[in-house]
């Protein structure tokens, strides 16, 4: 301190000061608190101190009187001990006396006992009391107790007689009780197991004449009797449901409705869970998870062949009876009823499939999610292979099926209206059943996403209709293709058959005309039966430089010439020259899903295919003008079938020009005459047919 008080000044001398005072001041204030701890404890111990004397105050004389009474108390007992002592041993051994005649007296009464629990079916007494005599009768039964060994024996042997007609509660007790004999049950073991095969399968065959219940019994019994047959017993179970899943998988080959199916799973798996609290081991919920799944499954799937075999069905009718002369409403009322078959029939799956995602089954709402993906994933691939299907029942593909219809319908053999009906279909398909397909999914069906997405949706709608939209196309284009394939094979026989270069003079509209006619007539008929109509537009003029629709001009111009075969010629040369000037025509256009587009295209086709036979012919004058008189009757016949006049009059020009030009006299008929051929063959017509105007 001394030195601190060298080493600072006053400031630090006053501050120094000022902390010791505060530490002072705490220390005195800790200890005052001490010595108050202190106080309070003391005054505590004396009040402690005064309670326990107060309390042991008398004591001493309560310990000294209570010594006094336990020597008194020992005094007396040795008196009376010492009195007893002779007494007692004899006491003991009359006892002891006592007790072996009774149990002399229970062996000998022993047999009747038993008879006697026997007679009441008490078995679990009667074994109690032969096995607690059994160790008399070992050491015994040879000499004093002979008889009364003989005799229960006897009983007991009455007590292992068993039946099977029994309960099975029942015989699984009369087995626990023979174990307690060390009566060998092994050999009942697998007589009891095949009694049990026997019951499951009764319950298979025939379920309603036993229940679960009893099965549940049943097993649980065998598992007391035999407990080391539970593996036996879970081999048993499981074969048990593998077959009653087995004939579910059997029904699901016949279309079963989904209400049916539920209540067949519903069934099982309540089964399954009893039997399941029973022998847990056998795992019977997880297996009936993994089966109801593949049912499920199979049953979406046959759901969806069963409508494709519906549909093929309804065409393969069409085909049938498309051979025959049909009414004109036939191909009407076989389109709309095929329209029926797809729309209706794809809105009846999703009812009935909408059953199995509220079903208020335990085992359905684990399932939900795949059932959502599995529905999603049927319509894609139903779609997808009902256009296979159309493919083929066209002709256009090749594709072996297991399917009888598909087989049924012979591809060389495709009338051309099933083509057109599937071309119409397409559209259908395209334009409402999607649609409406998407929309009743996006409605009831959504959720799923069970499956990864590295596959992507299970549903693409964008897909499916730009599929069937390319389908309907190809289609269309092969319907026309198939009658422009028969028409000319009709203009080739024509063309081939006769000599041209020798031909006679026309008198006549050659009876090709009327066989083109008639085929054209059919496509008419099949066209507006299937394919809707539009509003015809307004007929194209002759305006355009390369056709004209009167016999007119171009016979005066052949009036002009006909004198000089030369200065025809030189006409037809300057009308090839005069095209290089005309306005383009536009012949063929985009085909339509509309009866005038289907029509008009199949004619500019034909006539077209007309133009190719004539340039690869050689005329003569009279082959020339019959030529002519069958392209202009065919030019007043067509007006009727076709709203572009127009193209069909200038295809019709064509032809005629390739005739002149490949005519080695090339001079027409006079308007006249031309006029007198075409009323007369009209004549005839109405004389065939007086219904026609």
């Amino acid at each position: 301190m001394s030195w601190f008080v060298q080493q600072s000044n006053l400031e630090g001398l006053l501050q120094r000061h000022v902390k010791m005072a505060a530490e002072i001041k705490n220390l005195d204030t800790d200890l005052q608190m001490l010595v108050y701890e202190n106080y309070n404890k003391f005054i505590s111990a004396t009040d402690t101190i005064k309670r326990m004397n107060t309390n042991i105050v008398g004591m001493e004389a309560n310990m000294d009187q209570l010594l006094s009474k336990i020597t008194s108390v020992q005094s007396k007992s040795d008196t009376v001990n010492t009195s007893l002592f002779d007494k007692r041993e004899n006491i003991e051994k009359l006892h002891r006396t006592r007790n072996l005649l009774r149990k002399v007296q229970f062996i000998y009464d022993l047999p009747t006992r038993l008879n006697k629990c026997i007679k009441t079916e008490a078995y679990a007494d009667a074994i109690r009391f032969f096995t607690g005599a059994k160790p008399i009768f070992e050491a015994y039964g040879d000499t004093s107790f002979q008889d009364c060994k003989k005799a229960s024996e006897e009983a007991m042997d009455l007590a292992k007689l068993y039946s099977d007609s029994e309960p099975i509660e029942a015989r699984a007790e009369a087995v626990v009780l023979l174990k307690q004999l060390n009566f060998p049950v092994d050999n009942l073991k697998s007589n009891l197991l095949e009694k049990l095969e026997d019951c499951l399968l009764n319950f298979q065959n025939e379920p309603t004449q036993a229940s679960i219940g009893d099965i549940s019994k049943t097993f649980r019994a065998y598992l007391i009797i035999f407990p080391d047959s539970e593996r036996r017993l879970i081999e048993l179970a499981q074969a048990l449901f593998s077959n009653r899943y087995e004939t579910v998988r059997e029904n699901l080959k016949k279309r079963i409705p989904s209400t049916d199916l539920l209540a067949m799973l519903r069934s099982l798996w309540e089964d399954a869970t009893a039997i399941d609290e029973v022998i847990p081991e056998a795992a019977l919920p997880a297996f009936s998870l993994e089966t109801t799944r593949d049912i499920i499954r199979q049953h979406i799937a046959t759901a969806f062949l069963h409508l494709q075999s519906e549909i093929s069905e309804a065409l393969v009718r069409t085909h049938s009876t498309s051979n025959e002369k049909l009414e004109e409403s036939q191909l009407q009322t076989a389109m709309e009823t095929s329209k029926i078959k797809v729309s209706q029939g794809c809105i009846d799956l999703l009812q009935e499939f909408h059953h199995l995602i509220d079903g208020n089954i335990e085992l359905l709402v684990k399932l939900r999610d795949l059932i959502i993906d599995w529905v999603q994933e049927g319509f894609q691939d139903f779609f997808q292979k009902l256009d296979g299907h159309f493919h083929v029942l066209s002709g256009r593909s090749k594709k072996k099926t297991q399917e009888s219809t598909m087989d049924s319908v012979q591809i060389d053999k495709v009338p051309t209206v099933l083509v057109l009906m599937l071309a119409q279909l397409c559209v259908y398909i395209e334009q409402t059943t999607v649609p409406k397909v998407t929309e009743e999914l996006a409605s009831s069906f959504f959720g799923g996403g069970a499956r990864s997405y590295e596959y992507g949706p299970p549903f693409v709608p964008g897909e499916i209709c730009r599929l069937y939209h390319s389908s309907g196309e190809k289609f269309l284009h092969h319907y026309i293709n198939m009658k422009t394939q028969k028409i000319s094979k009709l203009v080739n026989k024509r063309f081939t058959t006769p000599v041209w270069i020798k031909h006679k003079e026309p008198r006549e509209v050659n009876m090709f005309v009327d066989l083109l006619l008639l085929e054209i007539n059919g496509v008419v008929s099949e066209v507006k039966q299937i394919l809707p109509g539009i509003v015809r537009r307004h007929r194209h003029s002759d305006s355009t430089g390369s056709t004209t629709s009167s016999r007119s001009n171009p016979m005066r111009e052949d009036m002009l010439n006909r004198s000089n075969t030369h200065r025809a010629r030189s006409q037809f040369l300057e009308n090839h020259l005069a095209k290089l000037f005309e306005q383009k025509m536009e012949i063929f256009t985009k085909v339509e899903y509309t009866q005038e587009s289907v029509i008009s295209t199949v004619l500019k086709l034909c006539l077209k295919s007309l133009q190719e036979f004539v340039r690869l012919q050689t005329f003569n004058r009279s082959g020339f003008q019959q030529i002519q008189l069958d392209m202009e009757f065919l030019k007043t016949s067509l007006k009727e079938f076709v709203d572009d006049e127009a193209a069909v009059s200038f295809l019709l020009k064509e032809v005629n020009n390739a005739a002149h030009e490949r005519c080695l006299d090339p001079i027409p008929l006079e308007p006249p005459i031309l006029d007198k051929l075409i009323n007369a063959k009209l004549a005839k017509i109405k004389e065939e047919n007086p219904s026609m105007r």
